[in-house]
């Protein structure tokens, strides 16, 4: 299984409290940081959508 290495936020700075992402073939996985065991794992499709939905409802962070 080819995997990438684990991507967090730059908004996260110095801190351990955050989502992190990689590419695991033709997945996405998603895994809390301080809780690196548990992975969710998404088509490419649907995390493009889970990113669409937060950004249109106002959850993204300000610039």
């Amino acid at each position: 299984m080819s995997k990438s290495i684990w991507q967090k936020s730059s908004f996260s700075g110095a801190s351990n409290e955050c989502i992190e992402v990689r590419v695991s073939d033709e997945l996405v996985e998603l895994r809390e940081s301080d809780d690196g065991d548990v992975i969710l794992h998404a088509t490419p499709a649907a995390f493009a959508d889970l990113l669409s939905t937060v950004k249109s409802d106002g959850l993204n962070h300000p610039a």
